[in-house]
């Protein structure tokens, strides 16, 4: 039911439903919780609004119902308010799809994590130490060639916007930069390892990604609103428009939902709505994707900043929030979209949270702010105000894009 806040319309629609996500089964806990916040919810989608985002929505789902929040619109030309419905670019949330495929794939003895790439691809990498584990854990040391692609925000996109790249061109366009780390060293972020993951799904069954993703996710999980389109350039149906934000200040955002999203693929190129990445993301941690074994794995992570609170495994992020709690997933960064999918350990509660800008980092940051309200409930009067906040590399998006 629409409300105002403040004394201020904002168009915040929030309704409270009883259908909630499958309990988390097995030996794993059920996570007691305490209700989400909604005012901070709302509070963190108003902030992400006023830090640049046309609008910005959350869908959490679990064991008691589900709650969607929304504020702004989804299209600025129509004015259509923002719509936790409407389907998106998840950006980055497409590495842990990707990640699930493959390690399908280890499970069923057709592929080793602890091999190296270029048993599968013959010749593809100059370097043998690189294995399949370190593309998943991006500690391949490949560059992250959209550093340099997307230098220069728009024109950078506008270049590429309805470009289609070969796996092979993104490959080279890696090697052609100086490596990061040796094979196996320090967590270095880059698309590169995730299309190479691609390559190496479509190598191993012989079939296109996208119809990995449907037999294996999409159609198992009933997820209607998933897809893969590239190199098809638009969203269909009820949709989400993004925006990108140009590198000058003061000049009017460009719309970027139409796009081959061909630069990122297997790492960054799916669509989704809220309900489906919440339905998805619990799926995956009470173990209806991968074996058991097989998720230990997954969940197995090393810090990735100095905080000691931000964490990296096989394709999937751990961040520990302020109230004790870890929740699991991934997210999103695609020109126009910042996207947040997350899950207790238990699959017991999930949030999906989107914004339609990038390259916006006080946006980004803001929208983290649905984790501790989703997850943490209202914090005690005497509390610190402290709550989880983005690390300063996971803040500067002009760089690195579907993160």
């Amino acid at each position: 039911m629409p409300f105002s806040t403040r004394g201020r319309a904002i168009g915040v629609a929030l309704l409270i439903s009883v259908a909630g996500v499958v309990p988390a089964t097995g030996a794993q806990a059920a996570t007691i919780l305490p209700a989400p916040d909604l005012d901070t919810l709302t509070k963190a989608l108003e902030d992400t609004r006023a830090a640049g985002a046309p609008g910005a929505m959350a869908q959490i789902s679990g064991r008691d119902g589900v709650w969607n929040a929304s504020v702004g619109v989804r299209d600025t030309a129509s004015g259509a308010a923002m719509d936790t419905k409407a389907r998106f670019r998840m950006g980055s949330v497409t590495k842990t799809f990707s990640a699930v495929v493959l390690l399908q794939l280890v499970a069923e003895k057709k592929m080793e994590l602890d091999t190296s790439v270029n048993r599968y691809l013959p010749g593809l990498l100059p370097d043998d130490r690189i294995t399949v584990r370190h593309l998943l854990t991006h500690r391949s040391g490949l560059a992250d060639y959209t550093n340099t692609m997307f230098h220069d925000t728009v024109p950078g996109f506008e270049a590429v916007r309805n470009k289609v790249f070969t796996y092979d061109e993104l490959v080279k366009l890696s090697l052609s930069e100086p490596r990061t780390t040796v094979p196996g060293g320090s967590y270095q972020y880059s698309n590169a390892n995730f299309v190479i993951v691609g390559m190496l799904i479509e190598k191993v069954t012989g079939n296109p990604v996208a119809k990995e993703y449907e037999r294996r996710i999409i159609t198992p999980l009933k997820l209607d609103n998933t897809s893969y389109v590239h190199p098809g350039t638009q969203i269909e149906g009820l949709q989400v428009r993004g925006y990108l934000t140009p590198d000058q200040a003061g000049l009017p955002l460009v719309d970027s939902t139409d796009q081959t999203v061909s630069w990122a693929q297997s790492a960054g190129a799916m669509i989704s709505n809220a309900a489906d990445l919440n339905t998805f993301t619990s799926a995956l941690m009470t173990g209806k994707l991968v074996p058991g074994p097989i998720l230990d794995q997954m969940l197995t992570m090393a810090s990735v900043d100095a905080t000691n609170t931000r964490f990296y495994g096989l394709g999937l992020r751990r961040y520990d929030l302020s109230c004790g709690t870890s929740v699991y997933g991934h997210t999103g960064t695609v020109q126009g979209f910042y996207t947040y999918a997350f899950s207790t350990r238990d699959g017991g509660r999930t949030l999906t949270a989107l914004a339609n800008t990038s390259n916006r980092g006080v946006a980004n940051t803001a929208l983290g702010g649905t984790l501790e309200a989703a997850f943490c409930g209202k914090k005690p009067a005497a509390a610190t105000r402290r709550g989880f906040a983005l690390a300063p590399a996971e803040m500067d998006e002009s760089t690195h894009l579907a993160r």
